[in-house]
């Protein structure tokens, strides 16, 4: 699943998941699924590689370089290819509080 994506600067981005990230996406009800993929269109069209107070660059945790945190605790591991203009969803799911 890929989608075209336009930055600011006219560089186009494209996101594609992982197989293990679009399981991980099929767990949430279909209109939270919608808000996933809405916000991460938006928050990583520009930028994506540039860490902000939602975006963070991790130590290797063996699933992804960067995370992203969403709305209602959702937590999203992606790569990115700056020479490729690619984003890549690794994998997507929930924190849930102890």
């Amino acid at each position: 699943m890929g989608a075209a994506l336009h930055t600011g600067e006219n560089t186009m981005f494209e996101i594609k998941f992982t197989d293990d990230a679009l399981e991980d996406l099929e767990i949430f009800p279909r209109s939270e699924q919608r808000e996933i993929l809405a916000s991460l269109e938006s928050q990583l069209t520009l930028d994506a590689a540039k860490e902000n107070e939602d975006r963070r660059r991790l130590h290797f945790n063996g699933v992804a370089e960067w995370e992203i945190r969403l709305d209602n605790d959702v937590r999203v591991f992606y790569d990115v290819d700056i020479q490729t203009e690619t984003v890549k969803i690794e994998a997507v799911g929930k924190r849930f509080l102890r």
